[in-house]
């Protein structure tokens, strides 16, 4: 069996059924993909889809109904988590809380033998990669969520992994603290050319971290590429609405690939076949004008939250979300308006 070259993680055809008979709940059907050695992969999609069974196949912690899977160019299919040299970071960070944070990062070693002063040095230097110098000393109830979070990604990096798995990672953290982790994470994904695959529900996240997002919608891998392929060139209606919350509208386009969207027309950037298709409109896609340009619209509904607002318009299309960064004219409800498309978060998607 040849392996892809470069492959950090590779996945062929690979089902996961819970349960035997075909009666049995199918999660993970059919999918192939490849993560390249030394980046970062987010598989992405809303709860149920499949992507932590996916990541925990990659562990071992769970093994497939059908299908193979290479880690660093090697069959680890039938492998138990130990002997496949991946490390997992989970949520929940699991730190040891009578071990300071030193021990912590050692256990894994001392678990596999290494001797206590061989692991103590090692540990060490990987809490310096994660920027904790001097906190070898402190037990984890001492530390705040981010610092714990460190403790648990030196711990991860300690073992010289071929591969990093991360299981929604920042979920636990407030929102400066997702962004700051966020950051490192990558950082050092790149510094260290570590191979990762990351699983979150959350769309910004994914933008800000891969090389390559793989969305899954029920068990199968709905589009796969760069963070701008995905936003800008979603292949199916689900990645359209997905990829940056996107609202729907059914539209058609005509014998020239022009598509009509109550009175605005839109050029899409790929070629359209005429027919009905789907125009996937991001919030913040949307110019305000005055009254009797564009789409009209009335404000029914506003929120301010410091960096933007959002308005709700009625309009003949339905209600329209909107995020407005004009912080200097705020619109009083009942408002009347026009409502334009800029060029970017704006696509179309073949309805078939």
């Amino acid at each position: 069996m040849n392996a892809a070259p470069d492959a950090g993680i590779e996945f062929r055809e690979v089902t996961k059924r819970y349960g035997t008979g075909t009666s049995a709940p199918l999660v993970v059907k059919g999918i192939s993909f490849t993560v390249p050695r030394g980046t970062l992969t987010t598989i992405l999609g809303p709860s149920g889809c499949g992507k932590t069974t996916t990541l925990r196949m990659i562990a071992g912690l769970e093994s497939p109904t059908s299908g193979t899977i290479l880690v660093d160019g090697r069959d680890v299919t039938t492998l138990g988590p130990a002997d496949r040299n991946v490390s997992m970071m989970f949520q929940s960070y699991a730190l040891f809380p009578h071990m300071n944070v030193v021990e912590n990062v050692m256990y894994g070693l001392r678990m596999s033998g290494i001797p206590k002063a061989a692991a103590r040095a090692r540990a060490v230097d990987a809490l310096r990669n994660v920027g904790l110098v001097g906190y070898d000393a402190r037990l984890p109830g001492e530390l705040s969520g981010g610092q714990q979070q460190r403790v648990a990604l030196a711990r991860a990096l300690v073992l010289e992994p071929a591969v990093l798995l991360f299981d929604e990672p920042l979920s636990n953290l407030d929102a400066r603290l997702r962004r700051e982790m966020r950051e490192e994470i990558r950082s050092l994904q790149q510094r260290l050319k570590l191979t990762v695959a990351y699983v979150t529900h959350d769309q910004s996240e994914a933008l800000a971290v891969s090389d390559q997002i793989i969305v899954m919608d029920h068990g199968i891998i709905a589009q796969q590429g760069t963070a701008q392929d995905l936003y800008e060139f979603p292949s199916t209606e689900f990645v359209a609405g997905f990829m940056g919350e996107a609202m729907l509208f059914p539209a058609r386009a005509d014998a020239t690939g022009t598509v009509a969207l109550g009175p605005l027309r839109i050029k899409p950037r790929q070629g359209m076949v005429e027919g009905a298709v789907k125009v996937a409109v991001r919030p913040e896609a949307w110019h305000i004008g005055p009254p009797g340009t564009g789409l009209g619209a009335r404000l029914a509904k506003l929120a301010y939250l410091g960096s933007n607002y959002e308005y709700t318009f009625e309009t003949e299309l339905g209600p329209i979300f909107v995020v407005s960064a004009d912080l200097g004219r705020v619109l009083d409800l009942g408002s009347d308006v026009g409502l334009g498309l800029a060029d970017h978060g704006v696509s179309v998607v073949q309805v078939t």
